[in-house]
């Protein structure tokens, strides 16, 4: 009995490594779109081609003030360890209700963690403020500074797909191709910060 609860507790492992693996983060630059498919120079240096669906959205990248986030602000959060050992924010940036919660390790910053919650709470400290930020995982506290940038989304469309432009998307792995429900894109020189 014993043999056969490990065998499913090591079924439900592979499933889930599985799931996870089946989905890839895509940052780099835009070098075509033709029709459905954006071809992109990986930041690796990769080339890589992704196919759009047809009903895509696009999202242009703008940088805000701390002031669009209040309690109740669903956001995603790329903080890394201060001297301290506390997590500081270097981005604040605004989500969809799409996006799962999480609290976990990050790649778009070296030694990054990205949060994914509702702020509970903003509490002045010092010089900058304590961001409270509650999810399934539990409670985070992150500080938020002087050099803490604010990033929110306004609608695009696929002209701003061009050469040259900055994007990040999430794609799903689907045998060769790689799938994308939405793109985030720079634009005016303002980068995705995710």
């Amino acid at each position: 009995m014993k043999k056969l609860g490990l065998f499913a507790v090591s079924l439900l492992m592979l499933a889930s490594l599985s799931a996870q693996a089946q989905n890839v983060r895509v940052r780099g630059t835009i070098t075509s779109l033709d029709g459905d498919v954006l071809s992109v120079k990986s930041r690796e240096g990769k080339d890589m081609k992704i196919q759009l669906a047809p009903d895509a959205q696009v999202v242009t990248a703008k940088k805000v003030s701390a002031d669009e986030f209040k309690p109740g602000s669903y956001v995603g959060v790329t903080s890394v360890k201060g001297a301290d050992g506390r997590l500081v924010a270097k981005r604040v940036h605004a989500l969809g209700p799409q996006v799962p919660q999480m609290h976990a390790a990050w790649d778009s910053i070296p030694d990054s963690m990205m949060t994914n919650s509702n702020i509970t709470a903003i509490t002045k400290m010092g010089s900058g403020s304590e961001l409270t930020l509650q999810n399934k995982e539990g409670e985070q506290k992150i500080l938020v500074n002087s050099a803490t940038e604010y990033y929110n989304f306004v609608p695009g469309t696929r002209a701003d797909l061009k050469k040259g432009e900055t994007i990040f998307t999430g794609a799903r792995v689907d045998g060769d191709k790689l799938l994308s429900q939405r793109v985030a894109v720079s634009k005016d020189g303002v980068k995705p910060p995710q």
